[in-house]
């Protein structure tokens, strides 16, 4: 691109946006453990109990469209991250903020068609007794929060009845869209699909669309045989939907609008092991972000010449997340008080200056 961005050859798509693309190369974490490291990446912290980036978005902007969830989490086929529901949850704030999983193949949510002898209208009489039965429960135990989350998600589901079958129905797009995506490939395909699915919810007014690829053995952690794992199975597959997404949302316009974010657990050592693999490796590692008023073609912070330690700008989780949550209107500063009555900011970390 204009900006002269290193960008890997492996990436022949993702390369095409290097003056979309603001890349941190200075990032550092605490952990060695998928578990906590993924934590981490998804709440800045590598204890468990904290809302998610989407639960903290959700909160504070709430959603364009009631008839989906505000926050949609969607999995690789071949499985979800270690430590699973933490990464999405909402920690103490009440459960309504949680990421809805969208399941990668076949229906994306189950049991969303009722059975055939009950009729929208007796669904609607069921669901107002229930309601009314709830609200009575409620008002003779005061403080709780979790029943009435329930009550929500209850009209949720009833609402999405209609709203997602539309939402995640592919066949309505041109196949020239598809192919752009990959969905005319086996290899191609999931995650492409995947990718599509997140263009066609943030469309429809969902807040905030996590993805998560590579999971099971077959996955990033490339202890054993990296390069032929990266070149010939995960960069092939990953360079194809990103790029998909990048370029689907310039030409619709809205790329300005939407942040799109490229996050890890932690990056892979500078040296390779005897099993021709890169193990796992904290203190240095690269994320990029796009669109949602980034500028384009910015590299932030370097590594030493060994790629082994941060050389200038080192940057934290919590420094990505307040800047996502500057790029959205959120104020990181901002406090919410926990079920102790502790007042707790929405992260610590400073705001990269990385916005237009």
């Amino acid at each position: 691109g204009e900006s002269g961005l290193m960008i890997s050859d492996f990436f022949e798509n993702v390369r095409k946006h290097a003056d979309k693309l603001a890349v941190i190369r200075s990032c550092h974490t605490d952990s060695h453990a998928h578990g906590s490291a993924l934590v981490a990446m998804n709440t800045g912290k590598t204890f468990i109990g904290r809302p998610s980036l989407g639960s903290w978005a959700v909160y504070g902007l709430g959603t364009e469209n009631e008839s989906l969830p505000g926050y949609v989490v969607i999995l690789d086929k071949r499985g979800g991250p270690i430590s699973g529901q933490p990464n999405w949850s909402s920690g103490f704030m009440p459960s309504s903020y949680q990421g809805t999983l969208f399941r990668p193949v076949g229906d994306p949510i189950l049991d969303l068609r009722g059975p055939g002898y009950l009729d929208r209208s007796a669904q609607r009489a069921q669901l107002d007794l229930l309601a009314k039965l709830n609200a009575d429960h409620m008002a003779a135990r005061p403080g709780g929060s979790d029943l009435a989350s329930r009550i929500n998600t209850y009209e949720l589901a009833y609402r999405m009845q209609s709203a997602a079958p539309e939402a995640v129905d592919l066949s309505k797009e041109s196949d020239s869209v598809k192919s752009l995506y990959g969905l005319d490939n086996e290899i191609t395909r999931p995650f492409g699909t995947q990718c599509l699915n997140a263009r066609r919810l943030v469309e429809r007014g969902v807040r905030f669309v996590q993805l998560y690829h590579g999971g099971g053995g077959d996955g990033w952690d490339t202890h054993v045989d990296n390069f032929n794992r990266l070149k010939n199975r995960l960069l092939p597959v990953f360079d194809r939907g990103t790029s998909a997404l990048l370029q689907d949302l310039q030409d619709r316009g809205t790329l300005d609008q939407t942040l799109v974010v490229v996050l890890t657990d932690f990056g892979r050592t500078p040296q390779i092991n005897g099993a021709a693999g890169r193990d796992h490796y904290p203190y240095v590692y690269s994320i990029a972000m796009a669109g949602g008023g980034i500028r384009g073609g910015e590299v932030y912070g370097s590594s030493d010449d060994k790629g082994a330690f941060p050389k200038s700008l080192p940057c934290t989780p919590p420094d990505v997340h307040a800047t996502i949550f500057h790029a959205m209107g959120i104020s990181p500063r901002a406090e919410l008080r926990d079920m102790l009555n502790r007042p707790l900011p929405i992260c610590d970390g400073d705001v990269l200056p990385l916005l237009s």
